[in-house]
């Protein structure tokens, strides 16, 4: 994970060297989930699926599908408040 301030993750730390343990990549995406902001929400989102991806098994994405619709109702919540004008809801 980075030491960057609100979460931010760089994808191409994972061009460098993708986790290979499956209890690894769940915990970041964990981690991601609960550091998410409006901010970067987008960057986050396409950072969790990027991990999601390295997961060789269906039950290990099974175990990441809490977080990842988590993430997905985030984006959606904030894109929509974004575009009515209004704050939307924040975390």
């Amino acid at each position: 994970m980075s030491d960057k301030p609100g979460g931010f993750v760089p994808l191409r730390s994972l061009r460098q060297k993708p986790p290979a343990d499956p209890q690894r990549v769940l915990e970041e995406i964990r981690t991601i989930y609960f550091k998410s902001t409006r901010q970067t929400i987008q960057h986050d989102l396409a950072h969790a699926i990027e991990l999601l991806k390295t997961l060789p098994t269906e039950e290990d994405r099974e175990r990441a599908r809490v977080y990842m619709d988590g993430l997905a109702q985030m984006r959606s919540e904030w894109t929509r408040g974004k575009a009515k004008g209004g704050r939307g809801k924040q975390r």
